[in-house]
């Protein structure tokens, strides 16, 4: 089992150098944002943000908002530092136990889904945070297979594995509608639109 206070030290240790060692692909992180349905107008809740790689992309979208939360303080503390004046806030803490006190359109967990110890309940509190509509996407710009390679060695105390695509879509289909399952040599994927509530009699 995962322990929190070791997913912490890891990530405490590595936020220094995180930017500087930073790997993106823009294709993929576009592909991976128009499933989540990342565009202009959304309430996009961003879990485990890290320093915040993927707020610029949000923005230029047009998103209205940006809430970002990750349960590395130092991971937290530079994310906060980098966008002063945008619609962005940064939270540090566990996102299974926070109270946001609102709902999302757009609910993104990337390059980040095999650090958290139980995945059926993530989903179904992250589920929870959508909005009527809202999409709830687990994405990893590489393969299944690198993204094991990659946390085999110095992160395999605190990694799960990353759980085949087949494996994610059957939780999440306990909670939302699929609309994407992908996993390929690119990249990792898979999302779910939470139902749109059924009409209010009295409004009809």
């Amino acid at each position: 089992m995962i322990e929190t206070k070791e997913v912490i030290a890891f990530f405490d240790r590595l936020a220094p150098d995180w930017d500087r060692e930073m790997v993106r692909r823009d294709e993929i992180i576009r592909i991976i944002l128009d499933n989540a349905g990342v565009s202009a107008g959304k309430d996009v809740l961003d879990v485990a943000c890290g320093t915040g790689v993927l707020i610029p992309d949000y923005l230029a979208r047009g998103a209205a908002s940006v809430t970002g939360i990750d349960i590395s303080p130092k991971m937290a503390e530079i994310a906060k530092g980098k966008f002063p004046g945008a619609p962005v806030q940064i939270l540090c803490g566990d996102v299974e136990e926070t109270d946001f006190g609102r709902l999302f359109d757009c609910v993104v967990v990337y390059n980040a889904f095999p650090h958290f110890p139980e995945p059926e309940r993530l989903i179904a509190r992250l589920a929870a945070l959508l909005k009527p509509g809202g999409t709830l996407t687990v994405a990893h710009g590489m393969s299944r297979e690198r993204i094991d390679a990659h946390h085999h060695g110095a992160a395999s105390h605190v990694s799960n594995g990353l759980m085949s695509a087949e494996e994610l879509a059957a939780i999440f289909a306990r909670h939302l509608r699929l609309s994407t399952v992908l996993s390929d040599e690119r990249m990792y994927q898979v999302a779910g639109r939470r139902e749109a509530a059924p009409p209010d009699p009295e409004t009809l």
